[in-house]
């Protein structure tokens, strides 16, 4: 199996400034692709980021130019820089990966998420 732990959320004024960090950790064979999402109050999930094991970065429009996505492929961990931070940026915020991982007998590839990191834009 393989477990995603989120850190880095919290409270901040608009125009603030947030990281959040998702380590990804198993037996992990390899990670094509990391990303973020978000569900704020009474919305649907949404794709906030997601980068490829190559670098290539795909991002929703309401965040760009603020928010960047990055990735350490050796420690299996994605990044999420969030700037210019506004009140409809409060939501829970989940890590998601696209992964292959060993059983021992073979490989199997799923999606896995983590439990989600809260971010809180005050006005």
């Amino acid at each position: 199996q393989v477990q995603l732990v989120e850190s880095g959320g919290g409270l901040v004024q608009a125009g603030g400034s947030l990281r959040l960090s998702c380590a990804a950790s198993g037996r992990i064979f390899s990670i094509n692709v990391m990303g973020w999402y978000r569900q704020g109050p009474g919305k649907q999930r949404e794709l906030v980021a997601a980068i490829t094991s190559g670098g290539n970065t795909n991002s929703a429009d309401s965040v760009k130019g603020r928010f960047t996505i990055s990735r350490d492929n050796a420690k299996n961990t994605v990044y999420l820089q969030m700037n210019s931070l506004k009140p409809e940026d409060t939501a829970v915020y989940y890590c998601h990966a696209h992964c292959t991982y060993s059983t021992g007998g073979g490989y199997v590839t799923g999606d896995y998420w983590g439990q989600g990191t809260p971010v809180t834009v005050s006005s």
